[in-house]
């Protein structure tokens, strides 16, 4: 009888740079904090309480999934906390506590573990989990009525998206799109401030977490695509920097859409995959019934990734 053998492989995108998987967690639980600061910084102390219980359940989600499946213990490479992070990140600092405990359910049990954990899942665990808390409880998704008795610290009140959604680019004109990147918005708690985003993002990238392709290509995408609509019709479709000012653009572009285990490997399937992710949000924003298409967008290049990263360059040379 053959004795059995274990394959070791390597993290997805299995090319390895001599990192490991906590390492990879903890750097980008790092890149995100100072936009979670931020949130913070708004919102006070339910926003903390959001991003707590979210860590929190995530990690008792994947202790309790690894022990009833008699799996090895795995809270401790980071995953779980980040996952929880993230989640909390994307939604409001109003979110009840049963919802973010819902939430980190569906991204560590149904989104990771059940097809395996870490490296097996189809979709962004993050992704997944706020576009069915999207879809099932809208009301609670609603950044307007969800922080409606907030008193925040910036003047712009409301969501921006949602007011260019119901009203058009008129109702948002007055906007400073220095104010929006500074994330004096009404957003994801942590999800708002382009600047301390941007920062996290550079850090992932310089620190080779992320790759710089699909970031890029992404913010490109919703780029040229919004600005063929406002060439359009100016007086329907807002200009293209405020679609990348606004809403999960730049949480999507760095923390999102560039997971690694959903995410191509190769450099050509990294720029369509970004790129397709681009234009889908705009779409999505400006034609779908959806506020902002950020999630549903990243959801649609998750699926079509395995067929993506299968473009390769011609081999140079010929057979012999």
């Amino acid at each position: 009888m053959n004795s059995k053998k274990t394959l070791i492989v390597s993290h997805a995108p299995f090319w390895h740079d001599g990192s490991g998987v906590p390492e990879r967690n903890y750097h980008t639980i790092i890149a995100a904090l100072p936009a979670a600061i931020v949130g913070i910084a708004y919102y006070g102390a339910p926003a903390l309480g959001v991003i707590s219980l979210a860590i929190s359940t995530a990690i008792i989600w994947e202790l309790l999934f690894n022990t009833i499946s008699k799996r090895p213990i795995t809270v401790g490479d980071g995953n779980a906390a980040l996952v929880g992070l993230l989640l909390a990140m994307a939604l409001p600092a109003s979110a009840p506590w049963w919802l973010v405990v819902i939430g980190t359910f569906l991204a560590i049990v149904i989104g990771m573990q059940i097809f395996g954990g870490i490296g097996a899942n189809p979709f962004n665990p993050v992704v997944l989990a706020v576009a069915i808390l999207m879809v099932s409880y809208t009301n609670h998704l609603d950044f307007d009525a969800g922080l409606v008795n907030f008193s925040l610290s910036f003047p712009s009140a409301t969501d921006p998206l949602a007011a260019l959604k119901a009203f058009g680019p008129a109702a948002v004109a007055g906007l400073n799109p220095v104010a929006l990147f500074m994330g004096k918005q009404v957003g994801g708690l942590g999800s708002t401030c382009g600047l301390a985003l941007t920062i996290g993002g550079i850090y992932l990238i310089l620190r080779g977490i992320i790759r710089w392709e699909v970031s890029i290509a992404f913010l490109i995408g919703i780029f040229v695509s919004a600005l063929l609509f406002n060439m359009a019709d100016p007086t329907r479709y807002a200009s293209p920097v405020y679609h990348l000012l606004t809403g999960y653009t730049l949480f999507g572009a760095f923390f999102l859409a560039t997971e690694s285990t959903t995410s191509p490997v190769n450099f050509i399937p990294m720029l369509i995959y970004g790129a397709l992710g681009g234009v889908m949000t705009v779409l999505i924003r400006n034609i779908g019934a959806y506020v902002d298409g950020v999630v549903f967008a990243i959801l649609l290049i998750n699926l079509i990734n395995p067929l993506v990263d299968k473009i390769r360059p011609k081999a140079i040379g010929k057979v012999a």
